[in-house]
């Protein structure tokens, strides 16, 4: 791709190109997809990198077996490999959006008792580590049995009990008529936002009235549905009145999965991605009414896995390959290696070859991909990118590749740590704050006593 036009897209559409190179791979949907197949629910979300947090046999003994069958059912029904593909993310690496509790399905209650929801959630970000996400049941606001997690209450912002067909593989086919119109060029999905307000407000009990939208990160729009009987269809306007903010915050609030256009819709058109690149749910849902991609997509530039390098060494031209699973110069013979590597020891030059080999162990080209895949929680493809590049018998050298692999590694730690509720709260919040006294420096004091000073102090 030209870089002038790759500087003239918009941020979000590059980075949700990097979600979705990197965050599902295809052996995750491969491995997720034959399990599912095999009728093995719980094989398929181990694939997807998704730790399911239920015991059936307890939700029968509580809620009984009518719900528990319903459970079980939606738990077949669960592709989780697309259920990732469509989770909320944040810009600019595409990661999840951490610290959410979104309900994926809804149960009734018994008596005065709240509706039990199966929910997925998201670790805070400091235990992100593996992008990995967790399925259990919510049983109302009593519900203890994530404590040490910082949102455990489903999100109304970010809900899938509304749009089954984002993880639900019966029902994936009605992606696209519920993902926008395949004409529209902005990426909010106003066309659709009159139907998808209908079934909100007929899930909350309300037939038509008020509800409000998350136009990005501080914008808000207050809408209201409206038609004249229940025989036409309804459209929305802006409220002709003005609301107290206590009451815009008590007001439904249409899904992210409404509000957007698909993000893949977007990146067919501007030819950042293929049919043949998407989720296989996904692109049989859209070919089914014609794919809308403008173009190929833009073709790798990488060379072959087992392309050798070229080094220009001693005035000749010599390779640099993988040779009984170790990256080494072929054109130089083993003897001469181990003399010239003992030279080096003792300090004195390297050869150009050694020299390269060391520069690829340290910080190779393909680092950045391996940086990307490690970000998404890739490990099993950021190794195989590194026993491509080096072989699987080679042994990492101090340097930034050894450096992300470690520091992969350590993050691990953090979100077992996190899972296992040794660590209940952020570090920082037992921090103690620097108590104000005639030694504290005057802007100290006038920062701390000011109005509108930032929510988290100086610690």
């Amino acid at each position: 791709m030209a870089s002038h036009f790759a500087n003239d897209l918009p941020p979000h559409l590059l980075m949700w190109q990097r979600v979705r190179e990197y965050a599902v791979p295809p052996s995750m949907i491969e491995t997720a997809t034959a399990r599912r197949a095999a009728g093995d629910w719980a094989g398929a979300c181990a694939a997807a990198r998704v730790d399911a947090d239920l015991d059936l046999r307890a939700v029968r003994d509580r809620h009984g077996t009518e719900l528990t069958t319903r459970l079980r059912a939606d738990l077949r029904r669960l592709a989780p490999d697309l259920l990732r593909w469509h989770m909320p993310r944040i810009a600019p690496a595409g990661r999840l959006r951490p610290g959410l509790t979104i309900s994926l399905a809804r149960y009734g209650g018994y008596g005065d008792a709240p509706s039990v929801q199966l929910v997925v959630r998201t670790p805070p970000a400091r235990a992100d580590a593996g992008q990995r996400m967790s399925l259990t049941l919510w049983e109302g606001s009593g519900d203890g049995t994530c404590g040490h997690h910082p949102h455990p209450h489903p999100d109304r912002r970010f809900r899938l009990d509304l749009h089954r067909h984002l993880w639900d593989r019966t029902r994936s086919g009605e992606l696209a008529r519920r993902c926008g119109p395949p004409d529209q060029d902005s990426p909010w999905a106003k066309a659709s936002w009159a139907a998808e307000a209908e079934l909100l407000l007929r899930t909350e009990g309300r037939p038509r009235g008020a509800f409000s939208v998350r136009l990005g990160a501080r914008g808000r729009a207050v809408l209201e549905l409206v038609a004249p009987d229940d025989s036409h269809v309804p459209t929305f306007r802006p409220l002709p009145y003005d609301l107290p903010p206590q009451q815009v915050a008590a007001l439904p609030v249409l899904p992210e999965a409404a509000t957007r256009l698909l993000p893949d819709l977007e990146l067919l058109r501007a030819g950042l991605i293929t049919v043949g690149r998407l989720h296989p749910l996904v692109a049989e849902a859209l070919t089914a009414v014609g794919s809308p991609a403008r173009g190929p997509a833009p073709a790798g530039s990488a060379p072959e896995p087992h392309d050798p390098h070229r080094v220009r060494c001693r005035g000749e031209t010599h390779r640099i390959a993988l040779r009984d699973g170790i990256l080494t110069a072929i054109d130089h013979h083993p003897a001469e290696l181990r003399r010239e590597e003992l030279l080096v020891a003792l300090g004195g030059p390297a050869l150009p070859c050694l020299r390269a080999i060391d520069a690829v162990h340290r910080n190779p080209e393909a680092l950045p991909a391996v940086r990307e895949r490690l970000g998404h929680g890739d490990v099993i493809g950021a190794l195989a990118v590194v026993e491509g590049l080096l072989g699987p018998a080679a042994m990492l050298r101090d340097g930034p590749l050894r450096q992300e692999l470690e520091s992969a590694a350590a993050r691990r730690v953090d979100h077992g740590l996190f899972r296992a509720g040794l660590v209940a709260v952020h570090p920082a919040a037992t921090a103690r704050r620097p108590r104000l006294d005639r030694h504290t420096p005057a802007a100290l004091r006038r920062k701390r006593g000011s109005r509108p000073r930032p929510r988290t102090g100086l610690l």
